[in-house]
């Protein structure tokens, strides 16, 4: 029996990551590891389901919660490896990162290395373990010495680096750009990332609306479809063994000009004028306007990103078997549709404090 093993399910890309593998009838069985907490919630997603194991899972706890009984399991069955347990959080504490992202990712490290079937290890990053820096960035780098917006970003460097130092292992790195919905449904768990310029569009929807700053800079999404079907490809592609891929737009918007394309979407309208990102960054900083906007102030910096991203490895892969990224504003009325839709659903909202 040939099986998978995947960390944060319940999580939105880990469940449309299993759904997929479903769908194409990849593996016999499937083996989730589930933190407790969400493990009554894993199991209603798997009820209907015989070929999954759902193996309550701290990724913080050295052993992992796993039994000797489940380790014997995983090291007869397991061929692939898809860790995606993290915490995404762009403002999140430097403890609570910590944790999870990088001793969490050490710990299902140590438990790679002893599956001895193992054919593949796929390890979700980001694309902005760049932090800092501007200009063009390559697949093969990771440390140029940059600093970090956040702590989600430097912890998620961290990790990656982790992972690229295990010489044994045949292990695969995505670093996606910023994940939005389905690019043919526009379905999406969280409304976050590119979901708060709709929220802060909605409150001032009455008013003459503004472009946020004057950067030239890009702003780089993606489809969950994309970040899907590419991911299950690299995890199956021979050439993307001990490499780290771009899974971004090769194609990507300016910031004004994917704000001007959501805009046009969700109000039918154009900005007329322009205030500058100091001053919103500067209203941000207070939490009563961060609650009136429902907007992270952190999710600004990655509008004024000067950075593109080069994804030419991954194209040449994915490209060998028809998968490409979608143009933005072929799928931006899809998006905003199910956000128009869902808006007041308070289970997809962000808590912003």
């Amino acid at each position: 029996m040939r099986a998978c093993l995947i960390t944060g399910y319940p999580g939105f890309l880990a469940s449309r990551l299993v759904e997929a593998m479903m769908e194409q009838n990849l593996w016999d069985h499937y083996g989730l590891l589930v933190h407790p907490l969400q493990l009554e919630t894993a199991r209603k997603k798997v009820k209907h389901f015989s070929n999954v194991t759902l193996f309550a899972s701290d990724i913080t706890v050295e052993d992992l919660y796993l039994s000797d009984h489940h380790r014997v399991w995983m090291q007869e069955h397991v061929t692939h490896v898809f860790h995606l347990a993290a915490l995404y959080d762009l403002a999140v504490p430097l403890k609570a990162a910590t944790a999870v992202n990088v001793i969490g990712t050490e710990h299902i490290n140590q438990l790679v290395r002893t599956l001895p079937r193992l054919e593949r290890y796929v390890f979700f990053s980001t694309a902005y373990v760049s932090g800092e820096r501007t200009g063009l960035i390559l697949e093969e780098e990771l440390d140029r010495g940059q600093s970090f917006k956040n702590h989600y970003e430097a912890t998620k460097f961290a990790a990656e680096q982790r992972v690229s130092a295990l010489s044994d292992v045949p292990y695969t790195i995505i670093r996606p750009g910023i994940v939005v919905g389905h690019s043919q449904t526009g379905e999406t768990v969280k409304f976050d990332g590119p979901y708060f310029i709709m929220r802060f569009l909605d409150r001032v929807r009455s008013l003459p609306i503004p472009y946020i700053g004057t950067s030239q800079a890009f702003f780089n999404a993606v489809p969950e479809d994309y970040i899907i079907k590419a991911t299950l490809c690299l995890a199956h592609a021979p050439e993307a063994s001990q490499r780290a891929f771009h899974l971004t737009d090769p194609n990507p918007y300016k910031s004004k000009d994917f704000y001007l394309l959501i805009c046009r979407e969700l109000l039918g309208k154009e900005p007329t004028w322009t205030m500058s990102s100091t001053i919103m960054e500067r209203a941000l900083s207070f939490a009563t306007i961060r609650k009136l906007f429902k907007v992270e102030r952190e999710a600004l910096h990655y509008f004024g990103c000067m950075t593109t991203y080069d994804a030419s490895g991954a194209i040449a892969i994915l490209e060998k078997y028809g998968i490409t990224c979608p143009d933005f504003k072929d799928y931006a009325p899809k998006i905003v549709a199910y956000y128009k839709h869902h808006r007041k659903d308070r289970d997809k909202e962000i808590s912003v404090t």
